[in-house]
């Protein structure tokens, strides 16, 4: 399969039973490419408050958004500068800057207990962008509901009871990235387009809902092929983390962030990956093995999976594999 199909969210929960096996189906058939076009009811102006105050963040000085970034946060929470996470199949920083966020557990959760480095309070450049705060932490909450209701259609496409992910995702553990891509011109004089290099996400499955230029590239048996959503409807693309679940079913979405030759300017998007829960055991489920196709990945704890791969990508502050590029 090399191209991407579209299924309609709203439409499964309100079809008949004809209905909803037929987007069952065409969610299938779609994430062989890793990627499909879900069609949701998030608001319009939910999307466009957050660009507007995304856009004026990322116009700050440098040493301005610098003070928000998280030491020890691996790149999880709050800023993080140009040139730093680095994807493993390419080995140079990608060109970008980023503002992550999530959801908050309360102080004494045993999440937060166990795993303090992953669970943290959330920090906004509320004093120099004035509502931000509220703008981001709707738009987390609006995005983590539509991949809840994905979830459940790849839940039956695997097999599985329709509310089998729901106890493994809460939205502390789903991620928020704003993603600033700067003009390709002012750094790429001699022609190199790309702003983020080939590479896969480490969740479940990451939402775009909107991006403000074209760029994401799917890689396909027949080459590399443009992801542009139809109006109203967000990417969604799998993880590694679905990989290992499925034992291989659903590949991982390899993609890329290339300017087209004629791009002017820059390019913002805001992407969300859900993670499973960090105690969560990622094992290969039972439907997804057969004789024909053996159990291809051990058990390893969701936590231990998601640091593994923040070290391959260079995010680890006292540890990057790759030396951080100046500005």
């Amino acid at each position: 399969m090399d191209h991407i199909l579209e299924i309609d969210v709203v439409e499964f929960e309100r079809g008949d039973e004809r209905t909803r096996r037929a987007i069952v189906d065409g969610m299938r058939r779609s994430l062989e490419t890793g990627f499909v076009y879900a069609r949701h009811d998030l608001p319009v102006g939910v999307l466009d408050d957050a660009y507007h105050k995304l856009e004026t963040f990322f116009s700050l000085a440098a040493e301005v958004k610098n003070r928000y970034t998280v030491v020890g946060s691996a790149g999880q929470t709050g800023y993080t500068g140009m040139r730093v996470e680095t994807p493993v199949s390419v080995g140079k920083p990608d060109l970008k800057e980023m503002y992550n966020w999530s959801a908050e557990l309360p102080a004494g959760h045993p999440l937060r207990r166990r795993f303090p480095h992953r669970y943290r309070d959330q920090i906004f450049p509320e004093d120099v962008v004035p509502g931000i705060e509220a703008a981001l932490r709707l738009l987390h909450d609006r995005i983590f509901d539509l991949q809840s209701r994905v979830l459940r259609i790849i839940a039956l496409g695997l097999g599985v009871h329709e509310n089998f992910f729901d106890g493994m995702v809460i939205p502390a553990s789903a991620m928020s990235r704003a993603l600033h891509y700067p003009d390709i011109h002012e750094h790429h004089a001699e022609g190199n387009q790309v702003w983020a290099g080939e590479h896969a996400d480490i969740d479940l499955i990451t939402a775009l809902p909107r991006a403000t230029a074209r760029g994401l590239q799917v890689k396909t048996e027949d080459g590399w092929i443009d992801a542009v959503a139809p109006e109203g409807a967000a990417i969604i693309n799998t993880g590694k983390m679905l990989e290992h679940l499925t034992n291989g079913l659903i590949p991982r979405g390899v993609h890329r962030v290339v300017a087209d030759p004629d791009q002017v300017g820059d390019r913002y998007s805001v992407v969300q990956f859900c993670h499973p829960t960090a105690w969560t055991v990622l094992e290969p489920l039972a439907t997804c093995c057969t004789p024909e196709r053996p159990q291809r990945f051990p058990a390893i704890l969701t936590g231990d999976k998601h640091d593994e791969v923040l070290w391959e990508i260079n995010l680890f502050e006292d540890a990057r594999r790759v030396p951080v590029e100046a500005s």
